[in-house]
């Protein structure tokens, strides 16, 4: 039989010509030569040099290291390369210089995919906070009074955000409080998380000073990934008091190695859950489009599937999100990368996070290769998604891994 072209992908594949997420990636001929791919299938296309053989005006673009250059170029841009690269990869005429130019997945290495300006980490989902509330404050409200009037945040660490694959190093730190004046106890975490979370990256910068409005949501994000914001509970829960998570947190965050287009999810816009607390006007998204993304997410614990969040109920939206983040004068920067906060529903098999689904290490998780209340060294987390494409197609997003390793000594 005749060698099948890595260009006839069956008509549902969910990472077929309406998907078309962006990369970085190296081949072994080449280590360090980072070029930006184009995921088809299961295979990865050379973009600059598909632009480069079709005489793009956008070759330069195409030809950089990392996305910023192309992410920076604005929302034309981005629509006019989208064109290109599903006419080079579906039509005839361009089939014998593209075919060439598609790299197995297997025979590649995956990059870090854009330089992190900024990391800014939500708090989104109502039923997260309400789990987490009914958890550390039982004889209080769930919520706390400000959550339903503006999206929380934190500022994370922009230089710990590493690429699906990387290991984890188990944090260490302080654990507890201690009792009278002793010193508190110090060591790695025994409490360690994830969080399922989604991921919005910026393109367009912004000045200062210039809040962006919700309708400014498509001209500045360039695209959507999963993220893993692993958490330290027991290094979190004794110093985020007063403030907010710090070493807990700034460890390590996991991103996918694929940015998904805003413009690949345009099908799976959906609305928000409806507002019971009267919102601000820069907030009020009530006449705006559909501000929520219908994406369905699963986790994996050491390749079990242990949750199914849905991020279509996040009572927040990005467009908020970006709204708020704004509002007082911030600026954006190309590369800032801010993420939802833990993705949770109201079920309890659709929990984002160990902290919820083992209500805190009350109820183990009964896995084939044993219990869990936290993660152990060697644990793999795995976050996979997909949102409704066009023609009843899936969209798929890149999936998220990480591998606990032991804490340093």
């Amino acid at each position: 039989m005749p060698r099948q072209s890595p260009l006839d992908l069956p008509h549902d594949d969910p990472f077929g010509p309406h998907n078309l997420p962006y990369g970085v990636f190296t081949t072994p001929d080449a280590p360090d030569l980072r070029r930006i791919g184009v995921r088809y299938g299961d295979h990865v296309l050379d973009a600059g040099a598909a632009a480069a053989a079709a005489g793009s005006p956008h070759a330069v673009l195409l030809g950089h290291p990392t996305l910023n250059p192309l992410m920076a170029a604005g929302r034309p841009v981005w629509q006019a390369v989208r064109a290109e690269l599903r006419a080079w990869l579906t039509e005839e005429a361009h089939r014998p210089a593209v075919e060439p130019l598609l790299h197995p997945l297997t025979a590649v290495a995956l990059h870090l995919p854009f330089e992190v300006a900024d990391y800014v980490d939500f708090y989104a989902s109502e039923h997260h906070a309400a789990n987490v509330g009914r958890m550390f404050r039982p004889e209080g409200e769930p919520l706390t009074p400000n959550w339903k009037h503006l999206p929380i945040g934190y500022h994370g660490r922009a230089g710990t955000v590493v690429v699906s694959g990387t290991p984890i190093g188990r944090p260490r730190g302080q654990l507890g409080s201690p009792s009278g004046h002793a010193l508190p106890p110090f060591g790695p975490s025994r409490r360690l998380d994830f969080e399922a979370e989604v991921a919005f990256v910026i393109g367009a910068p912004s000045p200062v000073n210039t809040p962006v409005p919700l309708s400014g949501f498509h001209d500045h994000v360039f695209g959507v990934c999963l993220l893993n914001d692993w958490s330290a509970r027991d290094i979190q829960s004794w110093e985020y008091r007063p403030l907010g998570p710090f070493l807990g947190k700034s460890f390590a965050t996991s991103v996918a190695a694929w940015v998904t287009p805003l413009d690949a999810l345009a099908a799976a816009r959906t609305g928000p859950p409806a507002r019971d607390v009267p919102l601000l006007p820069y907030l009020d998204d009530s006449a705006a489009e559909p501000g929520a993304f219908d994406l369905r997410i699963e986790v994996a614990l050491n390749g079990h599937p242990i949750a199914h969040p849905p991020f279509a109920g996040m009572y927040w939206t990005a467009a908020q999100q970006l709204a708020h983040m704004t509002v007082n004068g911030a600026s954006l920067r190309t590369g800032d990368l801010f993420a939802s906060g833990t993705v949770s529903g109201p079920e309890p098999h659709q929990r984002g996070c160990l902290l919820e689904l083992t209500w805190s290490g009350r109820d183990p998780l009964r896995l084939p290769d044993g219990e869990r209340t936290f993660l152990e060294d060697g644990d793999e987390v795995t976050l996979t998604a997909w949102a409704p494409g066009p023609g009843n197609n899936r969209v798929a997003l890149g999936e998220v891994t990480g591998r606990i390793a032991p804490a340093a000594q």
